[in-house]
């Protein structure tokens, strides 16, 4: 891919993610995290906003080393300390219901070296000050976006036999065929896949399961599913009535559990970066909606404080299906991101659940949401758990089952 290919595509993708991703209104306020080696991308996207009529982009620059030395090289105390200043701006972008999108790309492996102690007293402590604004945010009172960037850290990860602008140049050329960019009209591709996955959640919202059986090496697991539970497939709609599409690539349709219901063993299938370290080999067992005991063949210690952020990290918070035979699946990449890996794999979140997967859910306060058994976190950390030999099976209330996978894939 040539610069001028490469120039072409960044321009595509940045018409694509605030024409109809975020779907950029008149007047709104935008808020970009991006990382500091992405200027020219959050450039791009910055002009497509404004000249949809965005009142004002704030950028919010990251840089992922930064924050390496000061999980190295600060107090504990300091590490698990936000400035009053930090939370009034996200109380204040949570109150002004801004849109938000978060340019993704650092190095999967770059909090490797730090102290898992460390990494978890920070995440709680900054889960706990966004909390205002991921409320908002998996309320769908705003609308939000995740989508990806190439960097080379990341992409001589996911192809290590490749190296510098080699292995840039593959990374974003999966991107950009994950995201339909190299599609003609990628705008006209995404119609059509939205359509295609709601289509799936019509069915499964039609057959109003009681619960859902996974079986597969590893794995058999009965999640129960709440009364008024509600699918969702790609897009969503805010709180002022605009679609919009919370993540690209998407492949999946997802409900929420009831984290009472929730009871036998499920082993992860792909990585799962999380915190900058990569954890492998997930093995969690439930009872009565809860981890009773959990293991990993790599970053087990990561994943035990993840499990101690808050009681509702040790139940799961969504259930998400996804083929087998997705593009991403059968491009046989792992990409050490969620928002890829995900969308090639059957995937469960510990943590918090969506309001707006249940009937009326948007209204409900934690304590409403609670007593339908859905679940109440400052977190929500997908992990991977699909693969070619899942079967999945419906149970309706009177004990009656329908098949919904079959070796990986719809079985309808």
């Amino acid at each position: 891919m040539n610069n001028v290919e490469l120039e072409q595509n960044l321009k595509k993708y940045a018409q694509l993610i605030t024409n109809v991703d975020v779907n950029v209104q008149k007047g709104q306020t935008i808020v970009l995290y991006a990382s500091v080696t992405q200027k020219h991308l959050a450039n791009l996207i910055t002009a497509e906003a404004y000249a949809l009529g965005a009142a004002d982009v704030i950028l919010e620059w990251n840089d992922i080393e930064t924050t390496r030395q000061f999980l190295l090289n600060a107090t504990e105390e300091r590490i698990g300390k936000v400035f009053e200043y930090e939370k009034e701006k996200w109380q204040f972008l949570a109150d002004q219901r801004v849109s938000r999108i978060s340019l993704i790309s650092d190095d999967p492996n770059a909090l490797a070296d730090v102290p898992s102690k460390r990494i978890a007293a920070y995440q709680a402590a900054q889960g706990l000050a966004k909390r205002p604004i991921m409320q908002v945010t998996t309320n769908n009172d705003i609308s939000w976006l995740v989508v990806a960037a190439a960097d080379l850290k990341w992409a001589e990860l996911v192809f290590p036999e490749l190296t510098g602008n080699d292995a840039v140049d593959a990374l974003w050329k999966a991107i950009f065929k994950t995201t339909l960019v190299d599609q003609p009209d990628p705008i006209a591709a995404w119609k059509n896949k939205i359509a295609d996955l709601s289509h799936h959640a019509d069915w499964l919202n039609q057959q109003a399961f009681s619960a859902l059986h996974y079986q597969a090496p590893g794995t058999d697991l009965t999640v129960g599913l709440p009364d008024g539970h509600i699918w969702v497939a790609a897009d969503s709609d805010d709180a002022a009535g605009n679609t919009f599409v919370a993540n690209i690539p998407t492949e999946e349709v997802f409900t929420a559990p009831d984290n009472r219901r929730i009871d036998g063993t499920v082993t992860s299938t792909k990585p799962l970066s999380y915190g900058g370290t990569i954890i492998e080999g997930i093995h969690l067992a439930f009872e009565n909606g809860k981890v009773i005991k959990a293991a990993a063949e790599r970053g087990e210690e990561v994943l035990l404080h993840l499990l101690q952020t808050d009681d509702g990290a040790k139940s799961l918070g969504e259930i998400s299906l996804v083929p087998d035979d997705s593009p991403i699946s059968q491009s046989n990449t792992i990409f050490f991101n969620t928002l890829f890996d995900e969308n090639a794999s059957d995937h469960m979140a510990l943590g918090e659940a969506y309001p707006f997967t249940i009937k009326d859910g948007s209204s409900m306060s934690p304590a409403e949401l609670q007593k339908f058994g859905m679940n109440v976190s400052q977190t929500h950390v997908d992990f991977m758990m699909g693969s070619n030999q899942m079967n999945i099976d419906g149970i309706k209330a009177d004990g009656s089952s329908l098949p919904v996978f079959r070796d990986g894939n719809w079985a309808k």
